[in-house]
């Protein structure tokens, strides 16, 4: 009995000293926000070929485990072999992985860059002829009332002038400052700056390479060594419960990512196929920004749309109007038809929460953040959902939601829901 007794204290005394010790670190994380920010970001920085390995792998992964398993068909009509021959499946997987990247980057730099490059430079060669079209169109808008159109104009040219003088002292260097010494030691120091920073990409990405090819080879290990952790600090339940919350969410960010990528490539093919029949101009410029921002969900059209109907509109009102009418059609038949085809329910979540998750994890992380945003909030919705299942069945209640909707009071003693 003394002995319970005193290991009920020494247990009160751990648990105190944690949540001191817990609080203490917590306070100083709260002073010391600025440091331990700067300290995490170094980490990730340090990390960065880890992650670009991470996150290689984890998109070639349908590629890596198409190809293993048709090698390892193969290798089952030749049974003698099949044991011989095991390690053949994982070597074809990754060679295919390694071709498919290889096929992605050739086609960027050759076919895709050297186009945008030069659209990108016919815009700026030719703003002057676009900032005189559009003049032309105000004009002929409102020649049936001249004092609106003197306005409008005027507004106009003053928008111009300043982003003439943007561009002049911001975005095009001058050449006067060449004759400049300490000018020219700061051009110098940017160029070998953007060259290191080159430097460094490159070989983030060739690490991220290895690594990616590492972790296709040892995904099913690090997967059994996971399990073997949790089940070893976890009761049985609690350890089956956690570990197929893990496939959920592999399940979720998989099908929703990857699904995500192919619709947008198809978005952006029917875009490019669509503005060439229909003689826009920056058909692949163009086609490249609505493909990619379709990425986003919920505001990706419009994120793609709105500076990619400017570039039209440079050119043509007219066919901006065109390629407006374009955009609605192509995002009616991805949001209809397309979307659900490719995604179907992955997530579950109403418009509603993917707004929200869009807007909460796009301020925080960005780019990235508004990408994973939906899977996310899928998972965290998951986890509570489960939560409050257990909860409620701790106390004999109802899960169903619908049981709740006209309820004023459960009673205490039978248990009725009373509406």
């Amino acid at each position: 009995m003394k002995d319970r007794k005193f290991e009920k204290y020494v247990y009160w005394g751990i648990t105190a000293v944690l949540v001191i010790a817990a609080a203490i670190l917590m306070v100083f994380l709260l002073l010391e926000m600025k440091t331990v920010m700067g300290f995490i970001d170094k980490l990730l920085a340090i990390l960065s070929p880890i992650t670009i390995g991470a996150v290689l792998a984890f998109l070639v992964t349908p590629i890596f485990n198409l190809a293993r398993k048709y090698t390892n068909k193969c290798l089952e009509h030749a049974p003698k072999h099949a044991k011989k021959f095991s390690w053949l499946g994982k070597t074809v997987g990754t060679v295919a992985s390694l071709l498919f990247i290889a096929i992605v980057v050739v086609s960027l730099c050759y076919l895709v860059i050297p186009q945008l490059y030069a659209s990108i430079l016919g815009i700026v060669d030719n703003m002057s002829i676009y900032v005189q079209n559009i003049s032309n169109w105000l004009a002929d808008v409102f020649e049936n009332n001249p004092e609106l159109e003197s306005e409008v104009l005027a507004v106009y040219e003053q928008v111009v002038a300043r982003f003439q003088r943007w561009a002049s002292t911001n975005l095009i260097p001058s050449l006067e400052n060449l004759e400049n010494l300490q000018n020219l030691e700061k051009i110098v120091g940017s160029v070998s700056s953007g060259l290191m920073g080159l430097v460094n990409l490159a070989k983030n990405l060739l690490i991220g390479l290895i690594v990616m090819v590492y972790l296709l080879n040892i995904k099913e290990t690090l997967a059994a060594q996971g399990k073997r952790i949790i089940y070893a600090f976890f009761p049985l339940r609690a350890a089956n419960e956690i570990v197929e919350e893990f496939r959920y969410i592999h399940r979720v960010f998989s099908g929703f990512i990857i699904g995500k990528i192919i619709d947008s490539l198809i978005i952006g093919i029917l875009c490019f196929i669509l503005m060439k029949i229909m003689k826009l101009p920056f058909v692949l410029l163009v086609s490249v920004i609505v493909g990619v921002t379709n990425i986003i969900p919920f505001f990706g059209p419009f994120i793609g749309a709105i500076p990619s109907a400017v570039l039209v509109f440079l050119i043509s009102p007219m066919q901006c109007l065109y390629f407006v009418g374009l955009i609605i059609v192509l995002q009616q038949f991805d949001g209809n038809i397309l979307g659900p085809k490719i995604l179907g329910n992955s997530t579950g979540l109403s418009s509603f929460w993917v707004l929200f998750s869009i807007l909460l994890f796009g301020g925080l992380f960005g780019f990235v953040g508004m990408i994973i945003a939906v899977p996310m909030t899928a998972v965290i919705f998951d986890l509570f959902a489960k939560l409050q299942y257990h909860k409620l069945r701790q106390k004999n209640l109802s899960p169903d939601t619908r049981d709740y909707e006209e309820l004023k009071r459960i009673d205490e003693e039978s248990g009725k829901y009373l509406s």
